[in-house]
């Protein structure tokens, strides 16, 4: 990951969504919205509060950063991930990377949402827009 620029964080308030900058080397840019979708299994909600176990999660959220920087090849990675409470339709994760080529951009892409879905700490817990809270994932971290 010496070649790599990377920016990894768990933020408390709304992601910075800029555009994106030159990369040199780059000749694909990716990016990646998680956003909360108004409906989990098949009901409405208000939105999602996230839990983290902040030092391992952006621990974890490092570690996965520096192996898919090594495996993709990638030159630049931004990933932020939402704690508290987010609205539906806002943003939950927002990840941009950029490499070479397309193919290894998006595939990095893919295999970096999958891993942080399987290795990070983060926990979501579902407010229903019935004021009820469903728990999800209490002992798995799952993203939106």
């Amino acid at each position: 990951m010496a070649n790599c620029d990377c920016d990894v964080r768990l933020v408390s308030g709304p992601l910075c969504l800029s555009l994106p900058q030159n990369t040199w080397g780059a000749g694909a840019i990716v990016d990646f919205f998680g956003d909360v979708r108004p409906l989990e299994n098949g009901r409405q909600i208000d939105g999602i509060e996230y839990e983290a176990h902040r030092e391992m999660a952006e621990h974890q959220l490092r570690e996965i950063v520096r192996e898919a920087a090594a495996r993709f090849e990638l030159l630049a990675v931004r990933l932020h991930h939402r704690v508290g409470f987010v609205e539906v339709a806002e943003t939950s994760l927002f990840l941009r990377l950029a490499a070479a080529h397309r193919g290894e951009a998006f595939q990095a892409s893919r295999w970096i949402v999958d891993e942080l879905k399987k290795r990070v700490p983060i926990w979501k817990s579902v407010k229903l827009a019935a004021d009820a809270t469903q728990k999800k994932g209490s002992s798995v971290p799952v993203l939106a």
